[in-house]
């Protein structure tokens, strides 16, 4: 039985599913046959994924907000039954020296990234566990297993998301229920080319230079596709991922391991 067979029929909510990343996992999944949700802020945007497929259902939501991500999990799960899968993928990142960094712009990365990842998987915990299966997913980066300079709260973020992921990876072990990370390098995506952006503005090289910088951190000098971290997810909320559990995947070229 292939991944996208094992998942079909199955209901996942998708965060910051109304591009990038995001988007790419809610089409493979949806492709597989699953019923998806997707969430973030920008209602346009989600409705042009939802047009996608007939399977893809978008819904306003801020995982930052825990009574915004409750309302959510109410309106989804009357309309389609509980979520079988939960993809956390929403997140946002800035740029700046950390003695340059405000409070503010620190607390809002880790409210987006880590408290978000954490608010979009509790609602489901208890229906996971009780039921004896379920696919947990966060979408970290390579900056949850490695230090860069400039995005300090970033890097912070996205090391609790891995830290984040072990700990219930742990408290699940037993259930059926599997909890895993994956963690992308650079992927060509609208973030990565605000980053590009940001570099211009700051250095005056061109956007060209700018690419080349950023796609040189991975060993194959490339950059990751959003399909390819979509497809490492299908494979994840797969019965032949049923043994991978607390695992942080690095899909980077061989950047980190």
């Amino acid at each position: 039985m292939s991944a996208a067979q094992a998942v079909a029929g199955k209901h996942a909510l998708v965060t910051g599913g109304g591009s990038g990343v995001g988007k790419a996992i809610a089409l493979a999944l949806a492709e597989a046959g699953v019923a998806v949700t997707v969430c973030g802020r920008r209602e346009a945007e989600l409705a042009k994924v939802a047009r996608a497929s007939d399977r893809i259902l978008g819904i306003a939501a801020d995982v930052a907000d825990e009574a915004s991500m409750a309302a959510l999990y109410q309106q989804a799960e009357a309309a389609r039954g509980p979520f079988d899968i939960v993809v956390a993928n929403a997140g946002m990142a800035g740029s700046a020296p950390a003695h340059k960094t405000s409070l503010a712009d620190w607390q809002r990365t880790l409210d987006v990234n880590l408290t978000g990842a954490f608010l979009t998987v509790k609602p489901a915990l208890a229906g996971m566990l009780g039921r004896k299966t379920g696919r947990i997913v966060f979408v970290a980066s390579t900056a949850g297993l490695k230090g860069y300079a400039y995005v300090a709260p970033y890097v912070a973020a996205k090391h609790g998301v891995v830290g984040l992921m072990r700990a219930l990876a742990t408290e699940t072990a037993k259930s059926g229920v599997t909890v895993n990370a994956v963690c992308p390098g650079f992927v060509e995506t609208d973030m990565l080319e605000q980053s590009v952006q940001r570099i211009v503005e700051k250095t005056g090289r061109s956007a060209t230079e700018a690419r080349q910088s950023l796609s040189a951190v991975n060993p194959q000098g490339r950059f990751i596709q959003p399909d390819e971290v979509a497809d490492a997810v299908l494979w994840l909320c797969s019965d032949a991922a049923r043994s991978i559990t607390g695992q942080a995947i690095s899909i980077s070229g061989g950047e980190t391991w």
